[in-house]
């Protein structure tokens, strides 16, 4: 089998009985996730569900919030 192009990974991950699931270590390796880390967990219905670093959000956050105080001093 070929290996995934570069950026890419698939896995799987069983649930245990407290509905824990262990990331693969590449995954963890990949996205930088250690141990501590709060990871943020979005769901939807249709389209599944997404983690991401709680961190990275954050930061997304804080970018989109400060480019609409950018704009409204602008104004």
């Amino acid at each position: 089998m070929a290996p995934p192009p570069p950026g890419k990974l698939a896995g799987t991950a069983k649930v245990g009985d407290r509905g824990q699931i262990v990331i693969p270590k590449d995954m963890r390796d990949m996205f930088g996730i250690v141990p501590g880390d709060t990871l943020l967990l979005l769901a939807d219905v249709t389209r599944g569900i997404a983690v991401l670093r709680n961190d990275d959000f954050v930061h997304l956050a804080e970018t989109v919030l400060d480019a609409q105080k950018d704009r409204s001093d602008d104004a």
